[in-house]
């Protein structure tokens, strides 16, 4: 048996590492001496395997698809395959893995911060369009939660990609140089993936209020975990529900609150969207209205931060005016996900990153 290789030293490193035998305890063993992985069991990269995944991906094997830093490793669809296969994706999911690195690459999405600050950021991956159904990703109950390969596998991959790639790996104490200097890390830096549910969903998907008009595409973001919005009461008035997902927003524990361009993502579940849209509203409506509510005195933004990333604007309000969590309805991205219940979700951004969507060829 033999795995697939990625290192930190690709002058030297062998392509392919053979094993002594085919136990998962002699993988396992392999992978924690050489600092690779998650921490979770993966399945070996073999050769077949990688060759397999690739099976599913129409492009040139070895193009560069992108520089990940800090390390600054190269990404082809073919060690991108490789992690896939780590990761348990399969096959038809190498495509989704292309599309959320090039992504990841974007300047604005700000890759190299992402992976390094000491801030718990995650990529959160949303699936949209035709690949949902055809890759078998759950939209509906449980999105974020276990039980689905699609959803855990991509989620799990994008996470080994920035980890053997471009060298985002939590240091230990003592550690120096580049890594994931995470203070404690969050729960999604293991997977953190969902799908758009476009069916439940009363407004245009969410790629097409980007002006997107690709069949499929895939988004990423750096963000914080997801917090819950619960209003099981409110039947026909808007207003309730997203007073509590406001209130959710307007908190000085979140770098949203240092950084006026930073993103907020709102989940919207099918039963509080249907709500919304009954009494008329539009997926800008929700944007402006939690844009006017998610405010704080400007005084208490000032008395907790001497460091901010403000606009001129902002800091020119007086101490007892109202002063937005972020400083344009258009950062509060609105898209519905999830199965039946009274909930949604408010998910905070690392603040200096920008999410990027990319259409799937």
């Amino acid at each position: 048996m033999a795995a697939d290789a990625e290192t930190s030293d690709r002058d030297t490193a062998p392509a392919v590492i053979p094993l002594a035998d085919e136990s998962p305890e002699s993988l396992y063993a392999l992978l924690a001496e050489r600092g690779w992985g998650d921490g979770l069991p993966i399945v070996a990269p073999t050769p077949g395997r990688v060759d397999a995944m690739l099976a599913g991906y129409d492009g040139d094997p070895d193009e560069v698809i992108g520089v990940l830093p800090p390390r600054l490793g190269e990404a082809t669809a073919r060690v991108l395959a490789a992690n896939a296969v780590m990761a348990g994706c399969p096959p038809r999911s190498l495509p989704l893995l292309v599309a959320a690195v090039r992504g990841m690459c974007a300047p604005e999405f700000n890759l190299r911060g992402v992976n390094s600050t000491t801030h718990p950021v995650s990529v959160m991956v949303v699936v949209h369009g035709e690949a949902v159904r055809r890759c078998g990703f759950n939209a509906g109950t449980g999105t974020l939660g276990p039980g689905n390969r699609a959803n855990a596998t991509l989620g799990r991959a994008v996470r080994l990609t920035l980890m053997h790639i471009g060298g985002g790996t939590a240091k230990g104490v003592g550690d120096e140089g580049l890594g994931d200097a995470a203070t404690q890390g969050q729960p999604s830096k293991y997977t953190f993936c969902l799908a758009e549910n476009a069916e439940a969903s009363p407004w245009p998907t969410y790629p097409r209020s980007l002006g997107l008009d690709a069949p499929s595409a895939v988004t990423v973001a750096g963000m914080e975990n997801p917090h819950n919005v619960h209003d099981m009461e409110t039947r026909n008035n808007p207003a309730p529900i997203l007073d509590k997902a406001a209130s959710v927003m307007a908190t000085f524990g979140t770098n949203n609150a240092v950084v006026s361009s930073a993103e907020y993502f709102v989940v919207v579940g099918p039963e509080h969207a249907a709500t919304l849209a009954a009494a008329g509203w539009a997926r800008q409506d929700v944007q402006a209205y939690l844009f006017e509510k998610a405010r704080r005195p400007a005084g208490d933004f000032r008395a907790h931060f001497t460091a901010a990333l403000w606009r001129p604007w902002m800091r020119a309000l007086g101490d007892d005016d109202l002063q937005p969590m972020t400083e344009s309805p258009d950062n509060i991205r609105v898209l519905v996900a999830g199965g039946p219940g009274k909930h949604s979700l408010v998910v905070p951004s690392w603040g200096l990153t920008r999410s990027v969507t990319v259409p799937l060829a």
